[in-house]
This record gives C-alpha cells, structure tokens and sequence, in this order.
C-alpha cells in the first residue's frame, strides 16, 4: 500500500520498520518538529524522525496539523491509508483525506484505557492483562471501530518500560497483519462497547506523586506503573524524590504515619502505607542520577522515623 506514517517516539518507530520491513510504500513520514531538550537544549530529533531519516524517507514536520499547507501536501502525496503510532490528535480534515482511512495502533485492548497512556494506567490499576489494537480513527479519541487486537499477560514485577518493550514489537506486527487482511478483505471493523470503556490521561505532576495513605499494593503497582518514566515521586526534606523500583513488605503491621520510614536496611528503605508497607529499592533525588538504596545511603542520610510527603504543603 501507499502510505503515510505519523509517529513521534520509539514505540513508533518498531511499526514504521515493521511497514518498510513488510515492502508497504511509505510515501512520507510525518513527525513533531524537533525540541529543545537536556541541559544544554539542543534541537533533538523524535525518534520517527530518525528512523525516516536513515532511510531516506520524504520527512514532514508541521507546526499545526490544521496548516492549510500541510493539508495540501498530504492529498498531493496521495496515499491510500494513513497510519498514525503515538501521535497527536489528528482533525478531522486531515484523518479524512486517504480513500482507505486512518489507522492506528493503541497500546490497550480497547476500549480500555482510551487515552495517552494507556501503558502506565494498566500497571498502576494492577491489571493482569494488557494487549495491542489496531483501529480505525475517528473524531472523538481512541473511540474508532477495531480491526485486530493481540493479548499479552502483565506479570506482577513488570515495570511500565517492560510492557513498552513487549507491546511495541507486539504492535508492529499486529500492523503488519491489519493490513494483510484489510486488503485481502478479511477484516470487519467492530464497534467499540462504550459501557466497557476507562480512561488512561495524560501523567502531569498532578497524578504522579505517590499517595501513601493507600495499601501497599497499590502505592507498588504505582511506582512500578510510572518507572522508568517518568517515575513516581514524593519529596524528602523539602526535594523532589523520585522512587523507581519498590516491592511490597510482606507481613508489615505497622501503626506508623503513611510515609514514615519504618527501617533502614542496606538494599532497601522500608516505608508505611495504609494498611502494609513498601520497600523501596530504586531512588532519585531531583537533579542527581539513579541510585540503588545502598549507594543513595552512602550520600543522603535519610533516618527513621522521617516521614516521605507528596508535597512540602502537605508536610
């Protein structure tokens, strides 16, 4: 088929090999335009934008996807079918322009988790199971009729990069076959059951700070739902501390305040919840590197009985 690729980051880039890969014509890729990033805030290139670059592909890189412009240049291309992996919310005047449509691929099986992270939401809910789909955009978002879906189990040490990193090939060749089928006539689209579906919203700063007023499990399924990124956070005297590997303590009755510092050990700082307790093994303090408890108590003395707060406000 003749198409055009959107994407921006790296679970993208598995599907836009996978299309080179299968022999489809990837008449253009379309991609954000480079961002100021790191220290030194350089221009950097998205990973699409890499990718389509190493292999010479024609490369668009719009300010607005409602550019009149822009517009003009995709039905000038003339693809077939339009495929868009982690991009932004297509208008309508742009996913209407191929005959054939718009795809997507959605890291859940919709209609859950309709949303921008659909990844970390499964994990922090503790769910068993997770999965890729392919759709057919529409106007409202991750609401489009599925084509194919493919089912993958969540084990309980699974971090959020570790789902990434099974579902991003997992995608791609669910793409790969989507199209198979859709041009061999073998796929009807299905409408997605509305009363079935949850919401995955974007992580702000609002919804990754971690409560620990909650049991165990879950402030567990937490961390491990926003690590490695873009990691779940509380703050220790007055600097934000990110924790990126944690397990729940087994057998911990505690009175203790939600938050405090149960005990020190040398791999792990134990820390209460409401009701359990988490051990926490992987940490970041604002501006530092990552560092095992072992190292990060070598360096900052956090003592027990302190007590770990999801803002200075709330101290």
């Amino acid at each position: 088929m003749k198409i055009i690729f959107m994407g921006t980051p790296d679970f993208a880039v598995y599907s836009l090999e996978a299309l080179l890969e299968a022999g489809h014509e990837l008449v253009a890729v379309v991609t954000v335009p480079d961002k100021k990033q790191g220290r030194g805030q350089k221009l950097r290139p998205s990973p699409v934008k890499q990718c389509a670059l190493k292999h010479g592909l024609t490369l668009l890189q719009p300010e607005s996807l409602r550019d009149e412009t822009f517009r003009e240049e995709l039905k000038r291309l003339g693809a077939e079918l339009f495929v868009v992996v982690a991009f932004k919310i297509l208008p309508r005047e742009v996913f209407g322009i191929p005959p054939l449509g718009t795809l997507n691929v959605h890291a859940s099986l919709l209609p859950a988790y309709r949303g921008a992270a659909p990844i970390n939401w499964a994990i922090i809910n503790g769910e068993r199971e997770s999965g890729v789909t392919t759709m057919l955009i529409d106007a409202r978002v991750d609401t489009g009729d599925i084509l194919l879906q493919e089912r993958v189990n969540i084990t309980g040490d699974m971090n959020a990069g570790d789902l990434h990193d099974l579902l991003a090939p997992l995608g791609a060749r669910l793409l790969v076959r989507t199209l198979e089928k859709l041009k061999r006539g073998e796929i009807k689209p299905q409408k997605q059951d509305n009363r079935l579906a949850s919401r995955a919203p974007k992580l702000t700063a609002a919804n990754t700070a971690i409560d620990f007023n909650r049991p165990a499990d879950e402030v567990h399924n937490f961390i491990r739902g926003l690590s490695p990124y873009p990691g779940a956070y509380t703050f220790w005297r007055g600097q934000k501390l990110k924790i990126l590997k944690a397990g729940v303590s087994s057998g911990e009755h505690t009175e203790s305040r939600p938050g405090q510092i149960i005990r020190r050990e040398k791999e792990r700082l134990v820390v209460a919840c409401n009701p359990g307790a988490v051990s926490l093994e992987r940490l970041q303090l604002q501006g530092k590197r990552q560092m095992n408890v072992r190292d990060f108590l070598n360096g900052y003395p956090l003592k027990t009985g302190e007590v770990l707060i999801v803002t200075e406000m709330h101290g």
